[in-house]
């Protein structure tokens, strides 16, 4: 039994959590943002993953499958349209189109996210302790 490439796969695993995280801040960082460099309200972004194939090319074992960011893509949804006529972003009918990042979406996405980091964390910790503890039963 190989812990080293389960580690790995777990890596990759935390890595593509990672970026889910950053995304899903810059999503809540940017909820009030009505003017970007584009032009227009900030887009919530999205991230999706795959599954990537690694054939073990020694040992003949079974291939393993990592995960990995498939893409990160803009929500094209519409945002809201808030009356503010004060606003320097609001037009002539006075409204102000607003980012489609929904608040609550995004913390239950935040806190999916942490819990599966979390989760690839405690594969990594155990794996660890079955390597050592193997590594004392050849004393």
């Amino acid at each position: 039994m190989n812990l080293i490439s389960g580690i790995d796969i777990t890596a990759s695993a935390l890595n593509a959590q990672r970026t889910r995280l950053d995304i899903v801040a810059q999503n809540i960082a940017n909820a009030q943002t009505t003017r970007t460099p584009n032009g227009g309200p900030y887009q919530r972004e999205v991230v999706s993953f795959e599954t990537e194939l690694v054939r073990r090319v020694a040992g003949g074992g079974p291939s393993l499958q990592t995960v990995k960011i498939g893409s990160i893509t803009p929500d094209r949804t519409p945002g809201q349209q808030v009356y503010n006529p004060q606003h320097p972003d609001a037009g002539p009918d006075g409204l102000v189109m607003m980012p489609n990042v929904n608040l609550s979406y995004e913390m239950v996405d935040l806190i999916t996210a942490s819990r599966a980091y979390e989760a690839n964390l405690t594969v990594v910790k155990n794996s660890k302790q079955m390597a050592l503890k193997a590594l004392d039963i050849g004393k």
